[in-house]
C-alpha cells in the first residue's frame, strides 16, 4: 500500500471515529490535562449577560424606551458592568469561567464579536472560558440597534456562526460535540468534565419572527448525553451539567418556556447518568432548587443575570481530598472598578445603591401604575403595596427571600397585595414571598459516585 492511500485510510479512520459518538475507543482523550487529578479547581459562574455593543446604541430616546419596556435589566450600563466583571476575574484569577447562555441582548452579531473580544482578555490572564448559547443569541429576528428617536435592524448570528465566534471558549477543545445541538462535552480537568448543553429552540425563530422562549433537548441528544456519561464514569471523573433553561421548576408560577419543556424526561436521565449537578440560568433569579428536599439526587443552581440586581455571580470549589463542591455568591464590585480605572460617573461611583434604586423602583413603579387606574385602593395603600413588591423583588433575585418572614409577611402592604383580585399580582407575591429552600446563595455537596478512575 503507497503512502497515500495509507495517508487516506488514517484521515478516514479518524473521520469514523470522530462520528462515532462518546466512547473510549472512539475519542483521543487528553494525556496533559491543564489541571491534574487531585488538583482543587476554582469556577467561577455567571449567566444572561444581555450584553449589547456600544456601537448599537446612542442611549438616545429608541433605546431608553427600549430597556422601560424590558423586566428590568440594566442595559444602559451593561458595558461597564461586563468590564468591572472581566477585571474581577482578572485579579482573582479564577481556574475556570462557566457562562450559561443569553450572551447578548437579542443575538447582534456586534454585541457578540464584541464580547468574544472581552473574554479573549480573560483567556489571556490565565482563566479558561467556556459557553452555551441563549435563547436570545442564535437567529434573533430582534436583533436591533438604536439611534435617536429609531430603532434599526442589524445582523443576527447563526448557530455555525456562534461555535465559530466563541471557537476559542469551548468549542475548539470539545472532546466531543452533540451532532443534534450545540452541546460539547470538554475536559478542563482531569478530575471534573463540562457537560455544556445547548438546550434552545432557536432553528424555526426566523419564520415565526421571534426567538423562542422555552427550550429542550431531543432524543439524540439525550442519547450523546449517556455516552458522555458512560465514557466520565469509565475514566472516574466527574460531570457539571451547565445549561440555559433549568432543569427544576425555580418558581411556582414562571414554568412555562423557563423549566425545560421535556424535563421529566431529561431529569430521568440526567439521574440514570449521574449527572447531579446542573448550572442554569434564565430566569434570572438568584436560586437552588432541588429534586428531593429530604434526600436531594440532584442540584439546579440558578444563578442571578449579570445584568440584573443585584449583579451577582456564582464561585464554585471542586476540592479533590473531600470529593466536594462548594458554592457561594459575590457582586460585581462596579465601583472597585470605576474607582481603579479613574471614572467620575456617579451611577458607577455609588452602583450598590444605584442598582438596588434602578431595579427596585422597576418594581414599586409597576404596581404603582396596575393599581393606580382602578378604584379600588386609596393612595396610601397603593403606597404600601408598592413598597412591598420592591422589597419582595429585590430579595427574589438576590436569593434572600428567607428575609420575609421577620416583616414583609406581617405587613399591611403583603396583606393588601395577597387579598387583591388581580390574579397575577396575588400569585407573584405569594410564590417568591418564601422559598422551600432556606439559602440560595450557599450550597455544600458531596460527590457520591460508585466509580473508580482507569488509566
Amino acid at each position: 500500500m503507497n503512502i497515500s492511500k495509507v495517508y487516506k485510510l488514517i484521515i478516514l479512520t479518524t473521520v469514523v471515529f470522530v462520528l462515532a459518538g462518546c466512547s473510549s475507543s472512539s475519542i483521543n482523550l487528553k494525556k496533559d490535562y491543564r489541571i491534574k487529578s487531585s488538583k482543587d479547581i476554582n469556577f467561577y459562574i455567571t449567566t444572561d449577560l444581555h450584553y449589547l455593543s456600544k456601537s448599537l446604541t446612542d442611549n438616545g430616546v429608541a433605546f431608553q424606551k427600549f430597556v422601560a419596556s424590558g423586566d428590568g435589566k440594566e442595559l444602559e450600563e451593561i458595558d461597564p458592568i461586563t468590564e468591572a466583571f472581566t477585571s474581577n476575574i482578572k485579579v482573582k484569577k479564577p481556574d475556570i469561567l462557566i457562562i450559561s447562555g443569553d450572551l447578548t441582548s437579542n443575538g447582534e452579531k456586534q454585541s457578540h464579536l464584541d464580547l468574544a473580544k472581552k473574554l479573549k482578555t480573560i483567556e489571556e490572564s490565565g482563566t479558561s472560558v467556556y459557553v452555551i448559547p441563549g435563547n436570545h443569541d442564535i437567529l434573533n429576528p430582534y436583533a436591533r440597534g438604536f439611534k435617536g428617536d429609531n430603532q434599526y435592524v442589524t445582523d443576527y448570528i447563526t448557530a455555525k456562526d456562534f461555535s465559530q465566534i466563541y471557537s476559542d471558549f469551548g468549542y475548539d477543545e470539545a472532546i466531543s460535540k452533540d451532532e443534534d445541538s450545540l452541546s460539547y462535552l470538554a475536559t478542563p480537568s482531569e478530575d471534573v468534565w463540562l457537560l455544556m448543553l445547548d438546550t434552545n429552540k432557536y432553528k424555526s425563530n426566523v419564520s415565526l419572527g421571534a426567538p423562542q422562549l422555552g427550550g429542550e433537548l431531543s432524543s439524540k441528544t439525550l442519547n450523546w448525553i449517556k455516552k458522555c456519561s458512560d465514557l466520565a464514569k469509565e475514566k472516574g471523573a466527574n460531570i457539571i451539567t451547565v445549561m440555559h433553561h433549568n432543569i427544576l421548576d425555580h418558581s411556582e408560577i414562571v414554568r412555562k418556556g423557563f423549566t425545560i419543556d421535556n424535563n421529566e424526561t431529561v431529569l430521568k436521565n440526567f439521574k440514570d447518568n449521574n449527572l447531579n449537578l446542573v448550572l442554569s440560568g434564565h430566569i434570572h433569579i438568584q436560586d437552588i432548587a432541588s429534586d428531593n428536599k429530604d434526600k436531594p439526587e440532584l442540584y439546579d443552581i440558578a444563578t442571578n443575570s449579570l445584568a440584573t440586581y443585584p449583579h451577582q455571580y456564582g464561585i464554585l470549589k471542586y476540592s479533590a481530598q473531600d470529593n466536594s463542591y462548594t458554592y457561594n455568591t459575590t457582586k460585581v464590585d462596579v465601583e472597585g472598578w470605576a474607582k481603579n480605572n479613574g471614572i467620575v460617573d456617579e451611577k458607577l461611583n455609588n452602583f450598590t445603591k444605584y442598582s438596588e434604586d434602578y431595579f427596585g423602583n422597576f418594581a414599586y413603579n409597576m404596581i404603582s401604575k396596575h393599581f393606580t387606574v382602578t378604584d379600588n385602593y386609596s393612595d396610601a395603600e397603593i403606597k404600601l403595596m408598592s413598597e412591598t413588591m420592591k422589597t419582595l423583588n429585590l430579595r427574589y433575585f438576590a436569593g434572600t427571600e428567607n428575609l420575609n418572614s421577620k416583616d414583609v409577611i406581617n405587613s399591611e402592604g403583603f396583606k393588601l397585595l395577597t387579598n387583591s383580585s388581580e390574579g397575577f399580582f396575588k400569585n407573584y407575591v405569594q410564590s417568591i414571598s418564601s422559598d422551600k429552600d432556606t439559602d440560595d446563595n450557599n450550597l455544600y455537596i458531596k460527590i457520591h459516585n460508585n466509580f473508580s478512575k482507569s488509566n
